[in-house]
């Protein structure tokens, strides 16, 4: 019996990736127990999560499966798409080529792309690296990430359109989340160094840390194996749905990478961006990229379950505290796959949280675990508590059933097809089109293939969008036929209720031809 049991914990130990020999008090076992059920609770197709402290990766999670419906699992070397958590690596870059003296925080934007332009000239003209890199441009978070989604133009044919992105705050008194400014920092490095956002990443922060199975090109992902399979939902089932291609946009959001490799960019910021003897980020890149640039309210009034004071973000990185200390951290969100990078410096502590599906616990699990390790007394249950806050919240979403209520039945068009079929142009966009093939009408956008879709009847002049590619992050959706007095097609309306692209911005307006 006691063989047994013996056998059963090595089992454990190599399943789960928890290293023996560590010497840190806190229960691995228990941890690893709790997010086996919160998998299981969240009906995440599978997660990666990893662990790091002192310098050492001392627990790798690895749950479920690389694909539903099929029995191969994840381990620590799964590759997964980190989206957003890309953008650190892109502040760094930015911060190694100040170092060499190539660039300048301050320097204007304009100074190394003359057709940078946003929506008033002034502020095209004084925009910084710092700006750019903060969020504090002027833009609504996730604004005129329509122009880039699924998209195959190039990076500096999408940064010419931003001009037409409509503005939200003044400039440097808001926060709007904006992949925009990263795909134009992304430029800035390619054209300061001569190669691409990829070519710098591998060779100034990948190869030096030994990150070696981290790449920023789908292209790549079936020469290195061992691969998660993204997956979106519908009617509460996920289902596996392909890669979408982030390439000519990786410098906001393009790597695939895996807890053991992540664990390696921990651990080497950590370490305050000195990985063995080699100082690749000075103490200033290291302190300025990890100081707030653009606050976040925070209510000072109420308590909050972190013990809050602050709450901010700098270079590429969310910063706030936690339990008194700061946490340094990102999130990403690709189709289909969910993740999360949190370090705690003064504990020299630091989770990550890979996912493929679209209702993801990346910070139940992260929250779990800086718990344990801070030695926090709560009965709070992160897990229990976030995905009851999911549900109530995709519950109480009733756009697309109030639209779907509203609809009024066996009414018919009053214009006609042939009236409206045609190119539009959208300022923000470019070229879209409503065709007629095989008797039926269909989508098209210029430069995203993946988006089009069919068109049948809703109601009046309204017509419902039926993807024909699968869309991780909004399904239902509807354009009207807009027209002049005179009954003249002028264009169309978008309605597609989501909170991540928004396509209500395009506005395409019909192109006349002669």
């Amino acid at each position: 019996m006691k063989h047994f049991f013996f056998t059963l914990f090595l089992c454990i130990l190599i399943s789960t990736g928890i290293h023996a020999q560590d010497k840190t008090t806190v229960n691995l076992q228990a941890i690893d127990t709790y997010y086996k059920k919160m998998v299981k609770d969240w009906n995440i197709p599978s997660a990666t999560i990893g662990i790091v402290k002192n310098g050492e990766l001392i627990f790798t999670g690895n749950y479920g499966v690389l694909e539903v419906g099929k029995n191969e699992k994840p381990n620590e070397h799964t590759l997964y798409a980190i989206a957003s958590n890309s953008k650190a690596f892109t502040s760094a870059i930015i911060g190694m080529l100040v170092q060499e003296g190539k660039l300048d925080w301050n320097d204007k934007v304009k100074k190394y792309l003359p057709y940078f332009e946003v929506y008033d000239s002034w502020v095209s003209d004084n925009a910084t690296i710092r700006d750019i890199l903060s969020h504090r441009i002027g833009l609504g978070t996730f604004s005129g990430d329509n122009i880039w989604y699924k998209s195959d133009l190039p990076a500096k044919d999408i940064i010419k359109r931003i001009k037409h992105v409509p503005q939200e705050y003044d400039f440097r008194a808001g926060y709007g989340y904006s992949n925009l400014m990263f795909i134009t920092a992304g430029e800035i490095i390619e054209t300061v160094t001569g190669k691409s956002w990829g070519e710098n990443v591998k060779e100034r922060i990948l190869e030096p840390l030994g990150m070696d199975r981290t790449i920023y090109s789908v292209n790549d992902l079936d020469s290195k194996g061992n691969y998660a399979t993204p997956h979106a939902i519908k009617d509460d089932k996920n289902y596996a749905i392909p890669w979408a291609k982030w390439d000519n946009v990786a410098a906001t959001g393009g790597l695939i990478s895996s807890v053991s490799d992540i664990s390696k960019w921990m651990i080497f910021n950590l370490n305050n961006g000195i990985h063995g003897k080699d100082t690749l980020l000075s103490k200033y890149t290291r302190n300025l990229v990890w100081t707030p640039h653009n606050n976040h309210y925070v209510d000072h009034t109420t308590k909050n379950d972190f013990n809050r004071h602050f709450n901010a973000y700098g270079l590429g990185w969310g910063l706030s505290d936690f339990q008194g200390r700061m946490k340094v951290g990102h999130t990403g969100g690709y189709d289909g796959m969910i993740t999360a990078v949190t370090l705690i410096p003064d504990e020299n502590l630091g989770v990550v949280v890979l996912t493929n599906g679209q209702k993801s616990p990346i910070m139940a699990a992260t929250y779990y675990a800086l718990d344990k390790f801070l030695g926090v007394e709560t009965n709070k249950d992160w897990s229990a508590d976030y995905l009851n806050n999911a549900n109530n919240k995709a519950k109480n979403d009733k756009r697309i059933s109030d639209r779907i209520k509203n609809r009024v039945l066996n009414t018919k068009p009053i214009i006609s097809t042939k009236d409206f079929l045609g190119d539009y142009n959208s300022d923000i966009y470019g070229k879209i089109s409503i065709v007629e093939k095989n008797n039926e009408l269909e989508l098209h956008f210029s430069h995203s293939p993946l988006l089009s879709a069919k068109l049948t009847h809703w109601n009046y002049d309204v017509w419902k969008i039926n993807w024909n590619h699968p869309q991780a992050w909004f399904s239902f959706g509807t354009i009207k036929i807009n027209t002049n007095n005179s009954m003249e097609v002028m264009g169309f309306d978008f309605d597609v209720p989501n909170d991540d692209f928004f396509f209500e911005e395009l506005k395409p307006n019909k192109i006349k031809t002669k």
